[in-house]
């Protein structure tokens, strides 16, 4: 059973972005200008994410600036301007993105038991076997010896990309804030509303079926089903 995440004490607003705020509830129009050139290009390609077209995450992004301009008069300083500004992003990229994907697999819409194998038990040795029980039958490959050419050629990179969308949501969330975005741990579970732990398996699971996708990808003669 899922445990409930311990709740987070925010830290106060910084001075910066008490200024921010400031500014924005008297629509000053200089400081909205700041602060879409400061996120907008990262709001977009978090919104990329959960969407399948470029339009439609432009089409998100909008609708969260209006949601942000619309709802600063109500914002209370609980978490800072970044988290509570991607947080209205990321519902929205996903509300969109559950519209748009009407055929998705239902490993992308299960539930995220807290059971959950990160890797497939057939990637292991039986208990049983008389050498190496439970060690990897078909381990990781070491992806170092590869060619930068293949490694980071465009179709890897929409291999991980296409990988990374049949997330489960919440994986999904962690792993584009933490490895696309570069964000730290503590700002994911702001931004996401998640306990470090949690936010640590998400990572983990999320980590381990993108690179699952790809070693299906590079050999697909080794994973075959």
């Amino acid at each position: 059973m899922s445990k409930t995440a311990t709740p987070r004490l925010a830290p106060p607003l910084s001075a910066g972005d008490a200024e921010l705020v400031a500014a924005l509830r008297r629509r000053d129009e200089a400081a909205f200008v700041a602060l879409v050139e400061r996120y907008g290009p990262m709001m977009l390609r978090v919104a990329q994410n959960y969407v399948r077209t470029p339009s439609v995450a432009e089409e998100v992004v909008q609708e969260t600036w209006c949601a942000v301009l619309t709802g600063i008069d109500r914002f209370e300083g609980r978490s800072q301007v970044k988290t509570w500004l991607f947080r209205i992003l990321v519902n929205r990229a996903m509300r969109r993105g559950q519209r748009e994907a009407r055929c998705l697999p239902f490993s992308a819409l299960a539930r995220e038991d807290d059971d959950e194998s990160s890797v497939a038990p057939d990637r292991f040795l039986g208990a049983e076997h008389p050498l190496y029980p439970d060690h990897w039958a078909t381990p990781p490959r070491d992806w170092r010896v590869m060619p930068d050419e293949r490694l980071l050629g465009k179709e890897t990179l929409t291999r991980v990309r296409d990988a990374i969308l049949l997330l489960p949501p919440r994986q999904r969330d962690v792993i584009v804030l933490r490895d696309v975005e570069g964000w730290t741990p503590v700002e994911v579970c702001d931004a996401l509303g998640l306990s470090e732990g949690n936010q640590r398996v998400l990572l983990h699971r999320a980590r381990a079926r993108v690179r699952e996708a790809l070693e299906r990808y590079f050999d697909p003669e080794v994973l075959a089903a």
